[in-house]
């Protein structure tokens, strides 16, 4: 963490009041009259949940909001070196914005242009707001690449975003931001489900920057565990109010607000694993301070334990499981890239087997294999000692019901033209549970009942549900089939920290009534630690190391290890 400086104040919010258009065409009041400074040389974080109006703020600074949805009230005031943005026209917040403040958004793939090459997209920057010439601003954004630290830099210039990893293209939007040497930095969740060795490498970046220019930088996160790594001083932010800010050490370390308290505490830590993990509500539903005080200041009274003795019954028996794939070379050529390179593991019914490594590791593609959702070219899966991947189709048709896969991205891996319900209905039908339609509709509410989500979700679509809700849907569709091993590809990775203490909570739960067993995919480490009983690390396609989580997290053996958990945020 930099240490905090007392510099003159570069950017002042003052009542800012931001109200949306809803359907029903009143506005609603999403930021509600806060305010704070941030001063020159410093980065300032701005922590909350989804819906704490954090991203609002930043887009209302750099004037990005839809006029014809949104409303600032005219008491407001954004107070940039002198002048109030919020009264300046298109015209005028066109020449600041790129250039004396800029931003870096959220989701690199989705905000890079992915028919320019990644040369283009830094050069245009320069040539829009510094009027360089195409040579010049060649010239300056392969500067700016091996400033970032993107590697071959000469090559990568010319290369278009879909051919870069998600760290390369975060490390391109940070050249594409300071390109004109900005005097402000807004960094909107700039290492949001990125691995944790790559977000570390995007911390010490941007801190470096930060450092080096003399930029200010407000960094918005929803995760208190990295503000303590990056950041001086410290806003948090919840239904559109700031409920305290001040210095980081001391907002972390001797937090006055109760919401505050629970966003520390929600987190799975590395030093205990409690039965259940705090959720938010936990905290700001309890009135009498004593139980918060105990809840912050002591350990939980049970521990839940963790790990293997070496007498379970294996229910998953995976055999030297390789998956390639081919790519034309020259005119009859081919070259072949071994994402997983003969695989050998056991799953233990009842139990949680962790896999953890880098993007491109091949953790994911395992998960797909065991589903056929590819086809591996080589080895074994035997489920109770049948082959799942020598099965025909039709046989493994009858066989699914005792695997499933909870995907990543809720929002993707729901049928947004099916309710709820026909969501639930439909793998029952598919694999006749249940005699009829009115029994089939008793287990699907039943379901939505043991994944905390009311009976009136039956009848509704998947866009009028949070984040988290959609998981939970998710989590009772594959629960419809009963299955005894469930596959979760980074099923928390993007949820705020008090939904993923609920989806968590809920896997727990599922797996104590009914015996399940997981194999569970995640980059975060610290989240991996608390619910696996034995931990698989990958790298390159190949295991490095396999023991039970508390041994791999305090005596790592393989050097790849030791890197993955030195990488993991340690806060203040």
């Amino acid at each position: 963490m930099i240490e905090s400086k007392q510099n003159s104040i570069l950017l002042k919010v003052e009542n800012l009041k931001v109200s949306f258009k809803g359907e029903n065409k009143q506005y609603t009041e999403m930021v509600k009259g806060i305010s704070f400074e941030i001063p020159a040389h410093t980065t300032v974080a701005l922590v909350g949940e989804s819906g704490s109006g954090k991203s609002v703020t930043s887009l209302a600074t750099m004037g990005l909001l839809p006029p014809e949805q949104s409303r600032i009230s005219a008491e407001s005031k954004i107070v940039f070196e002198g002048v109030n943005l919020l009264t300046l026209s298109r015209a005028e917040m066109r020449k600041i914005c790129g250039k004396d403040i800029a931003m870096i958004f959220q989701e690199p793939m989705s905000s890079l242009n992915p028919v320019f090459t990644v040369g283009d997209q830094i050069a245009e920057v320069l040539k829009l707001h510094l009027a360089m010439g195409r040579k010049q601003a060649r010239a300056r954004a392969l500067e700016l690449l091996k400033e970032v630290g993107i590697p071959s830099p000469e090559t990568k210039i010319d290369a278009y975003p879909s051919q870069l990893s998600g760290g390369q293209q975060q490390r391109v939007m940070i050249a594409m931001a300071i390109a004109c040497e900005p005097k402000l930095l807004i960094a909107d969740e700039p290492t949001t489900a990125l691995d944790v060795t790559i977000q570390k490498q995007i911390l010490d970046l941007l801190q470096d920057l930060q450092q080096r220019r003399n930029m200010s930088m407000l960094f918005i996160t929803h995760d208190l565990a990295l503000v303590g790594e990056i950041a001086d001083q410290v806003i948090v932010m919840r239904h559109g109010e700031i409920r305290e800010q001040g210095a980081v050490k001391s907002v972390l370390e001797q937090p006055q607000d109760i919401y505050t308290r629970a966003l520390l505490q929600c987190r799975p830590q590395l030093s205990q694993r409690p039965f259940r993990l705090p959720m938010i509500s936990d905290f700001m539903q309890q009135q009498g301070q004593d139980w918060i005080e105990k809840v912050v200041t002591e350990k939980p009274p049970v521990q839940r334990q963790r790990g293997l003795k070496g007498n379970e019954e294996i229910i998953l028996d995976v055999r030297d499981l390789k998956k390639s794939f081919y790519s034309r070379k020259g005119l009859f050529g081919k070259d072949e890239f071994q994402a997983v390179k003969g695989v050998s593991f056991q799953l233990a019914k009842g139990k949680t087997l962790g896999l953890v490594g880098e993007s491109g590791s091949g953790k994911t593609t395992i998960g797909l294999l065991l589903m056929r959702l590819q086809q591996a070219t080589g080895g074994t899966a035997r489920i109770y000692g049948q082959d799942i991947l020598a099965m025909s189709d039709k046989q493994f048709a009858q066989f699914q019901r005792k695997i499933q896969i909870i995907f990543q991205n809720p929002y993707a891996s729901l049928n947004p033209r099916f309710t709820v319900g026909q969501i639930l209905l439909e793998p029952m039908q598919v694999h006749g549970i249940g005699t009829n339609d009115a029994e089939r509709k008793k287990i699907a509410l039943d379901l939505l009942e043991r994944v905390s989500l009311p009976a009136s979700a039956y009848h509704r679509y998947p866009h009028e549900f949070s984040g988290g809700q959609r998981q939970r849907i998710a989590i009772a569709r594959c629960l419809t089939l009963k299955p005894e091993i469930l596959i979760c590809d980074e099923s928390v990775s993007a949820l705020d920290v008090s939904v993923q203490a609920q989806v968590l909570n809920l896997l727990q739960d599922l797996q104590d009534e009914f015996g399940l067993s997981y194999i569970f995919i995640s980059h975060d480490l610290s989240v991996v630690k608390y619910i696996s009983d034995q931990i698989m690390v990958m790298n390159h396609g190949d295991i490095v190391e396999i023991a039970n989580s508390d041994d791999l997290y305090q005596s790592p053996q393989h050097e790849y290890t030791q890197r993955l958990l030195s990488a993991i945020p340690k806060g203040v």
